[in-house]
């Protein structure tokens, strides 16, 4: 009998283990529970932040929050974008949207962009027939034009990662990168799993801002293989599927 990969659903929880590597500490975005005064406190310092559920997937529920310079408070959540001339009314009219659930506040990437829309990436790291830790793909996942996040269920489009990144580095450094967000994946699975043994895959998505500073978003504990399949080059798909099978998952 197969054992299933164990999962996490909680993105505290996941953030707080983060927290303890000092060596991931550098790539994980200020995150605190979502709370009047803790919401404030991050868009004075960031201008821009991202609330979240502790508990969703697929990106549903993720509002986007701006103090612009004119001091206005924007929120976007999907297509639906309100303006306020003060605060109050703004946290009052964003607590009747998130509805009667805990939210997190998280500091705002400033993405780097594909044709104007904004993108992250996602690492896929799974125990292979050796048990041990392998990148079996990646991908970049660009955003729809009116949307802010870029999940494939949430109307995201999927690209090969070497094409969103050659716009701004040379093929080289393009590669050089790629193996960076692979070093970066590898590790967080080993945080993970020192932590809580009976982790077998996890994706992480990840943020690079304009500085090209990776930025570690979230992690998910059960990440879709088939986000692979929307490549013309079907090896990822292929071995990060049957990994996944042979964890117990996407078996008839």
């Amino acid at each position: 009998m197969v054992r299933r990969s164990r999962t996490l659903g909680s993105k505290w929880q996941k953030t707080k283990i983060l927290l303890r590597s000092k060596k991931l500490r550098a790539f994980v975005p200020e995150t605190r529970i979502m709370n009047s005064g803790n919401l404030l406190t991050m868009l004075n310092k960031y201008g821009m932040v991202y609330v979240k559920p502790v508990h969703g997937t697929i990106g549903q529920g993720v509002i986007r929050v701006e103090r612009t310079g004119s001091g206005t408070f924007v929120y976007k959540l999907g297509k639906m974008q309100r303006t306020f001339t003060t605060y109050t009314p703004m946290y009052q009219s964003l607590s009747k949207s998130k509805l009667n659930r805990v939210y997190l506040v998280q500091k705002g990437i400033h993405l780097l962009k594909y044709q104007k829309r904004i993108f992250d990436i996602r690492v896929m790291v799974q125990k292979n027939s050796h048990d041990k830790w392998e990148v079996t793909g990646y991908i970049g996942r660009v955003a729809h034009p009116k949307k802010i996040v870029t999940n494939f269920h949430n109307s995201g489009k999927p690209k090969p990662l070497e094409q969103l990144i050659s716009a701004y580095l040379n093929p080289t450094s393009t590669q050089s990168f790629i193996k960076k967000l692979k070093t970066l994946g590898l590790r967080i699975a080993e945080q993970f799993q020192s932590y809580h043994p009976g982790f077998k895959e996890i994706g992480v998505d990840i943020g690079v801002d304009t500085k090209f500073k990776p930025w570690v978003i979230e992690v998910n504990t059960a990440p879709d293989p088939f986000i692979f399949n929307e490549l013309k080059n079907k090896q990822m798909f292929r071995k990060a599927l049957r990994l996944a099978r042979n964890h117990g998952r996407f078996t008839k």
